[in-house]
């Protein structure tokens, strides 16, 4: 056992590294898909030119690699806000400063199917982790050059996709509207899907909320997609569009690479249509 202490308040392995994700400055890439699942990690980086496994701790594990010649990571956050923001704040102490959830959510609006996706415009924070970070009224918003790639992307590959506020949750239960053990429910959980439909609210996930506000606050870019499994409306589960919406990530990063390119060549901070491209 190795007894060097280090800072309490900044704390790292002896090491150097990041104390729960165990990378370094060398190991990732400036942009990082966010699964939750530990698991949809070697699902990613399956489909890239080449990877390794740079760090396994915890619900944490870290791939790195190159897609389509472009540099890309993964790192798993678990379920919900605490561990993406441990995840944001750890990666981006290590130089990642792009951020896209891949993930899997519940839809609130019947027309949107089983295996479709949804690239979220906005989350509501129902979550308390942003919470530590600023006052409620600060919006959680992703990157207008995030959510423009993960379009790009979806269209290229032919999939379904649907543009929404998301609602993320710290709780897959009643936080979702769902009875708990024995049925246990309040009334603010039972009338929660149909405040949120009346507000035009998409669907529920658990982390988009965090990982925007982070952003945002540090000025960082993100991004989240999700793959259907529920639609609460009509009452229906299935695990179904995990390859659609792991391809779509993979493919947003190689696309915020050339829109990075023609931004760089124009000389514009921003990119728009007006920004050719190649």
């Amino acid at each position: 056992m190795n007894d060097e202490k280090v800072s309490a308040t900044r704390p790292e392995t002896p090491e150097r590294l990041q104390y729960h994700l165990e990378v370094g400055e060398d190991d990732v890439a400036q942009v990082v898909l966010l699964p939750g699942d530990p698991q949809r990690v070697e699902r990613i980086s399956s489909f890239w030119d080449k990877r390794e496994e740079v760090a396994h701790h915890r619900q944490f594990v870290t791939h790195t690699g190159t897609y389509q010649g472009v540099p890309i990571s993964a790192c798993s956050t678990g379920i919900g806000g605490p561990g993406a923001a441990i995840v944001v704040e750890e990666l981006a102490n290590v130089g990642v400063r792009d951020f896209i959830r891949v993930g899997s959510t519940a839809t609130l609006k019947e027309d949107i199917e089983i295996g479709d996706l949804i690239i979220s415009t906005g989350a509501v924070r129902l979550e308390g982790t942003s919470r530590q970070y600023v006052r409620p009224e600060y919006p959680a918003a992703p990157s207008h050059e995030v959510v423009l790639a993960l379009m790009e992307a979806a269209d290229s590959l032919g999939y379904d996709y649907h543009l929404g506020i998301s609602a993320s949750t710290d709780s897959f239960y009643l936080g979702q509207s769902r009875p708990g053990f024995g049925d246990y429910t309040q009334r603010e959980s039972r009338e929660l899907i149909e405040y949120l439909t009346k507000a035009n609210v998409a669907n529920f996930e658990m982390e988009a909320a965090t990982i925007f506000t982070l952003g945002s606050i540090y000025g960082f870019r993100t991004g989240a997609v999700c793959a259907v499994y529920a639609n609460r409306v009509k009452d229906e589960f299935a695990v179904k569009g995990e390859e659609a919406v792991i391809k779509c990530g993979n493919e947003a990063v190689r696309i915020l690479a050339e829109i990075d390119e023609e931004k760089e060549a124009s000389g514009r901070r921003y990119w728009h249509r007006g920004v050719e491209r190649r």
